[in-house]
């Protein structure tokens, strides 16, 4: 017999038998592996400055948590990133975006808060050797029983891209107040603004580009995500960011503006009429369900995430101004 011919066999067998066990296991408990058909596309919104825009909609296995913005500034001596998305293959899948606009290598990524979306890509940042930079109140969130329990629930939620593999990362730098980084003679102008969306949130200048990333502090084109926020601290944190004047603002959600005037006063507005609407039933004790129906939300039901976000965003104001 020609052992050629018997060594072919053998080899389609082993393969054979390779993919049966991953059909096997893909199919396990009746559900497919979901195939990977997401897509990072760098836009160019400055003459050094790019982000990629997530969906507008919840986290899930199909989107990969893809669902925050990331933006990052090429300089002469090296590229800084704004956030590391939500998950490790959206971090690898960015990484790689960037090779293709410069060879210059990461040197930094500046966290914007520590919310999952935003922080679970770190670890692939890391691991390329970019120094980390994030607010210090970030450190309560990583100790944290909310951030343990988080994770866990991700991993079941946004399997197999966020997996046992997935791991929170600690800043390298942590910043109080304001801290000024420099980068090939481009500079990023990091100011604290919390507590407001989180209570470690931080905005990210760069004056050569007239670009502001603002994080969560400025939504657009969806229902802001309130969650456990500062609404009164937002609000000022909002005023600050129209003192700077940027002509560019991208957002951790949604487009990137051009009229930052204007989606400012969308965020606003919003948050306004969430604190206008609760105020007078926290303060008075009255049940918050007759509160929420009493109110007229039809300028902002129509709009992506009103219903995953907008009762939860409407409790919690309620709640805050009674702590308040």
């Amino acid at each position: 017999m020609n052992t050629g011919m018997v060594s072919i066999r053998y080899i389609k067998q082993a393969i054979g038998i390779l993919i049966g066990s991953f059909i096997f296991f893909a199919k396990a408990n009746g559900q497919a592996l979901p195939v990977d058909t997401i897509q990072l596309k760098p836009v160019q919104v400055a003459p050094h400055t790019y982000f990629v825009q997530g969906y507008p909609e919840m986290g899930n296995s199909a989107n990969q948590n893809f669902i925050s913005n990331a933006g990052f500034v090429v300089t002469p001596k090296g590229v800084v990133v704004v956030d590391a998305l939500g998950s490790p293959i959206l971090a690898k899948k960015l990484i790689q975006e960037i090779a293709r606009i410069s060879p210059q290598k990461i040197v930094a990524v500046i966290v914007s808060h520590y919310h999952a979306d935003h922080v679970y890509g770190l670890q692939e940042f890391k691991r390329i050797g970019a120094k980390i930079y994030a607010q210090g109140d970030g450190r309560n969130y990583l100790s944290s029983e909310t951030a343990r329990q988080r994770l866990i629930a991700s991993r079941i939620d946004f399997a197999p891209w966020v997996n046992e593999s997935t791991n929170l990362i600690s800043a390298d730098v942590w910043i109080d107040k304001q801290f000024k980084l420099s980068v090939g003679g481009v500079n990023f102008f990091i100011s604290r603004v919390g507590p407001a969306h989180a209570p470690e949130d931080l905005m990210v200048y760069v004056p050569s580009e007239k670009v502001l990333f603002a994080g969560d502090l400025v939504f657009r084109g969806r229902i802001p995500f309130v969650g456990n926020a500062d609404s009164k601290g937002w609000l000022g944190a909002l005023d600050e960011i129209e003192r700077l004047n940027p002509d560019i603002v991208i957002p951790g959600h949604g487009n990137y503006s051009v009229n930052p005037v204007q989606d400012i006063a969308f965020t606003r507005g919003y948050l306004k009429y969430l604190r206008g609407s609760m105020s007078n039933s926290a303060i008075n004790l009255d049940p918050f369900e007759e509160a929420y129906q009493q109110t007229d939300w039809s300028e902002y039901e129509g709009m992506p995430l009103f219903r995953a976000a907008n009762r939860m965003n409407a409790y919690n104001v309620y709640l805050s101004i009674q702590a308040e």
